[in-house]
């Protein structure tokens, strides 16, 4: 599987979000920035970083970010990882942000996902700009030194190029259908 590669278009999808709805990367114009964070329910480093991914949603949704949150794992061999857990754990969470199920997995092979949570930063021509992890320390937000994405959305938000478009997601492999 290859990855997006920086400057590449994002690919575009079509998933149901868990309100019901489908969704495409077009239900996003208007927006200057899209982050498509693959993620899932189950996964301690998910879990872990879904408050602040809501946290950055929330101090970047005025300057015309969206975040877009996919989970492609197999729910055959975690079960809680079902839309119908996807849709329980959106309402748990307060989720500010679309919640899309890639059953087929199609959209992660084509975006080449690997992790969860792994983010891709789209500019406003849908291009690449980041991809990679949040920050440096999944345990504690405390001791955050490097906040990647914060910085990734501010590079493209001021129409700069990314210093460090590419690191390595922290957390679980997004768990693929045999």
């Amino acid at each position: 599987m290859k990855k997006l590669e920086i400057g590449q278009k994002g690919p575009d999808f079509s998933l149901p979000n868990v309100d019901g709805k489908v969704l495409s990367l077009a239900s996003f114009t208007g927006k200057k920035v899209v982050v498509v964070v693959f993620t899932c329910n189950h996964c301690p480093y998910a879990q872990a970083y879904e408050d602040r991914l809501l946290a950055i949603q929330a101090d970047y949704a005025g300057q015309g970010v969206q975040f877009v949150a996919v989970n492609a794992n197999d729910a055959a061999g975690y079960p809680e990882d079902s839309f119908e857990n996807m849709v329980k754990r959106a309402a748990k969470k307060n989720f500010t942000f679309p919640y899309l199920r890639d059953e087929t997995q199609r959209v992660a092979r084509a975006f080449g996902a690997e992790y969860t949570p792994e983010a891709f930063v789209l500019n406003e021509q849908r291009q690449l700009s980041y991809v990679g992890r949040i920050d440096d320390n999944w345990q504690n937000p405390g001791k955050v030194r490097s906040q990647d994405l914060r910085r990734a959305l501010d590079a493209v938000l001021a129409g700069k190029p990314v210093d460090n478009p590419v690191t390595h997601a922290i957390g679980c492999t997004i768990k693929w259908k045999l």
